[in-house]
């Protein structure tokens, strides 16, 4: 049998952590640290620390809400303000053939976090799910978060300001 070595997903398995972490991650001293990249007036965009693939990132409204509906107009734009910047970005980053995006709303839905509406963007390539997923229930992420969110923020700095 083979091993695939993935000391970070310890994390996952042990963590403990209690409320919105949207919401304890806007609260951080240092917003590498919970890899928060930017944010806007009424929105932000962090890493996904437990990614489906390299460059996972979601946006979401500064305001907790699990309600689309109840975002404000403003919300809305500024999110996908941050969807752009964040697609122009991986492109520069990670050159992917596609990106998945996408909203999970409510618990049957499958959002993870039920109570703080989020958008995900993934990026994508052709054969990027392979044998490993399906036949070991394993999904290699190709780059450690660190260096992906310098990256990010590099990429990010090169893209037109933040309006």
């Amino acid at each position: 049998m083979e091993k695939l070595w993935a000391p970070w997903r310890i994390e996952y398995i042990r963590s403990t952590a209690k409320g919105c972490f949207f919401c304890s991650a806007l609260k951080a001293k240092d917003p590498a640290k919970v890899l928060v990249l930017e944010q806007n007036d009424t929105a932000f965009t962090i890493m996904n620390r437990f990614p489906y693939n390299s460059g996972h990132l979601m946006i979401a409204p500064i305001r907790h809400t699990g309600n689309y509906e109840h975002l404000h107009d403003q919300e809305v734009v500024d999110i996908h303000r941050l969807l752009t910047r964040a697609i122009k970005a991986m492109k520069k980053i990670f050159n992917p053939q596609g990106h998945n995006i996408g909203m999970n709303l409510g618990e049957v839905a499958g959002a993870g976090v039920v109570g703080h509406v989020h958008v995900h963007i993934v990026p994508r390539w052709q054969g990027d799910t392979n044998y490993m997923p399906v036949l070991a229930d394993t999904k290699v992420v190709i780059d450690s978060l660190d260096n992906t969110y310098k990256l990010f923020k590099q990429a990010l700095v090169k893209i037109d300001t933040l309006k």
